[in-house]
């Protein structure tokens, strides 16, 4: 017999409001209609930035500690809490008010620390104005 607990809130035993939920990694999401379902553990972003030039992390940084500029259009983005394997995919999206910069390169070049590429309209290696930065995985 499975069990199931219907509630509307769950609260710390302070009555606060926060609340700390551990899930398995096996936790499975279930689509709004049913049909579909993912790992919930693995689909959640890892780590993520949005950055203003080569070393400037701005608005908002979730285990990243620290960039690194590495030459024209080149970056490594250095993770607080490491990926579980060099397999992680990074994605990036970026965007410049005058020029329409994109992701050409994206590597791991260990567990925690992602080399990111980014060209300008005629493909080559370009320093962008602002960006955003995503990675996706398991975490060490």
């Amino acid at each position: 017999m499975t069990s199931q607990l219907n509630v509307d809130t769950i609260v710390d035993k302070a009555g606060s409001g926060g609340s700390n939920i551990k899930i398995a990694n096996t936790s499975v999401t279930v689509a709004e209609g049913g049909s579909g379902t993912t790992t919930t553990v693995q689909g959640l972003c890892k780590g993520f930035m949005k950055y203003v030039g080569a070393d400037d992390i701005t608005n908002s940084s979730f285990n990243v500690a620290s960039t690194t500029d590495t030459g024209t259009g080149k970056y490594h983005m250095n993770t607080t809490n490491a990926m579980g394997s060099y397999n992680t995919t990074t994605i990036l999206v970026s965007s410049s008010k005058n020029t329409h910069n994109s992701c050409i390169e994206t590597s791991s070049t260990s567990s925690s620390k992602f080399g990111i590429g980014i060209s300008n309209d005629s493909g080559s290696y370009a320093d962008n104005n602002d960006g955003c930065v995503a990675i996706l995985g398991d975490l060490a």
